[in-house]
């Protein structure tokens, strides 16, 4: 590799701020909102145009698809974002669950409410590119946007960019798997005699969560086997077996779908999955963008013959950006495991609870029978630098617990941990190591999180 010498030059400082966090997704608007709450200067950056991250930019819906009666949540701002998406008219009931599917384009203008609001500072457009970082304690970012090149300084750094980026920055420890879980090209369809297309899922296909089973080979337990799901891979299996479609090795074909609309919308199509990417490498994102939308209109002419009701389907939108399951996990001062996610782990740190939900690598558990686990502070606490936090799907933990904690409502329950947790800890002029943790669930609790 070549390399070339930048010269040094001074960066304007654009702002300071006791916290600042950086990604605007499900984690980065509840830390954001957690932290000012708290009565403490807040500041959210975001690369994209809008916040809300995988609901928003994705076009994934189901925040809380898991849900049923006998599930037990945390609560706190899932509950409310989903409350305040509702009465915004921004969501409708989710096919498969006790929980509200949110309309991505309208949860744009949901976030930006939630966020105004609270009192956060909105920077959209905006691209963290490395860390200050002084003695091992971390004191801003450096950004880039089209104002140039600009350094935020802060007494309190969460980094809720999904992949750790500002973790890796400031040269926090992590690990990344050779082999990563799947990316997702969603997209959503029009024109759908959407009569005649859910008549067929529910008279004639009635897909259940054993169907996973099968090409996917999914392990459940088995409450989950007689369930609805929508689940859709006949119609793509039909298309490949018969030769109408064909496919690159590291195309895959078939999902689930979500909405169905009366204007005859079929939303959140999540049916073309791109393996080998790696998430962080550039080149591997331009390669999945470009092959997974030929993938998706490959895929709409194979719904057009084989799936009653898409006849005459067209693509709405493309999802904005590409779904992400999995990239690098941050060494924390806990990494959860597999074992504590499924036999009701405890901890004295808790920051919140989550229901006994696992969704990848092979397994599929809905949790309708009560159980649930506690995540503590310590997971979402990377080794080696102070005063940052990181929340979302890469905080510290196995590949089946990541299974749990990569759900957005998890991300979001571990981004107001972290938001929090930032904000007693410059109130009470300590670093995010030596916070006191009782204060943490105390206010939590009063954010109405349950914590134990």
């Amino acid at each position: 590799m070549k390399f070339i010498n930048e010269p040094p030059k001074k960066i304007p400082v654009l702002a300071e701020t006791d916290v600042l966090v950086a990604g605007g997704g499900p984690a980065g608007l509840a830390a954001a909102i957690a932290a000012a709450r708290e009565g403490v200067s807040t500041m959210l950056v975001e690369r994209y145009g809008c916040f809300g991250g995988v609901i928003t930019q994705v076009g994934v819906e189901g925040v809380a698809w898991y849900r049923h009666e006998g599930t037990v949540e945390a609560g706190g701002l899932l509950f409310e974002f989903e409350d305040r998406a509702r009465a915004l008219g921004a969501s409708t009931k989710e096919c498969q669950s006790n929980s509200e599917a949110i309309d991505a384009e309208m949860f744009k203008y949901v976030a930006d409410k939630l966020v105004i609001e609270a009192g956060v500072r909105p920077l959209l457009h905006c691209y963290a590119v490395e860390a200050i970082v002084e003695d091992g304690v971390i004191k801003g970012i450096i950004t880039e946007s089209k104002s140039g090149r600009l350094a935020i300084l802060a007494k309190r750094v969460i980094d809720c960019t999904g992949d750790g980026d500002i973790a890796a920055l400031a040269g926090a420890p992590f690990t990344k798997r050779e082999r990563l879980q799947f990316t997702t090209q969603l997209f959503h369809c029009r024109g759908v005699n959407t009569e005649k297309f859910l008549r067929y899922i529910h008279e004639e296909l009635k897909p259940t969560y054993a169907d996973w089973k099968g090409v996917w080979k999914v392990q459940t337990n088995g409450k989950e086997d007689d369930m609805f799901s929508p689940y859709l891979m006949k119609p793509f299996q039909d298309a490949l077996n018969d030769g109408f479609l064909q496919k690159p090795d590291h195309i895959g074909y078939g999902g689930t779908y979500s909405s169905v609309t009366p204007e005859g919308e079929v939303t959140q199509i999540n049916a073309v999955h791109i393996t080998g990417i790696d998430c962080t490498n550039v080149e591997d994102l331009t390669r999945a963008e470009i092959d997974g939308r030929e993938a998706v209109i490959k895929g709409i002419e194979a719904l057009r013959r084989y799936l009653p009701g898409f006849e005459n389907a067209r693509l709405r939108n493309f999802g904005m950006a590409l779904g992400t399951r999995e990239s690098r996990q941050i060494e924390g001062h806990y990494r959860l495991t597999g074992e504590d996610v499924m036999n009701q782990a405890r901890f004295e740190d808790s920051i919140g609870i989550y229901p006994e939900f696992i969704d990848g690598n092979g397994r599929l558990w809905i949790p309708t029978t009560g159980r649930y686990f506690q995540i503590p502070y310590r997971s979402i606490l990377p080794k080696k630098i102070d005063n940052l936090l990181v929340a979302g799907r890469c905080i510290s933990g196995d590949i089946t617990a990541h299974s749990a904690f990569r759900n957005m409502s998890c991300c979001i329950l571990t981004g107001q941990g972290a938001g929090v947790a930032a904000a007693i800890s410059v109130k009470d002029g300590t670093s995010t190591s030596k916070v006191d943790i009782s204060k943490v669930q105390e206010a939590l609790q009063k954010q109405n999180v349950r914590v134990y």
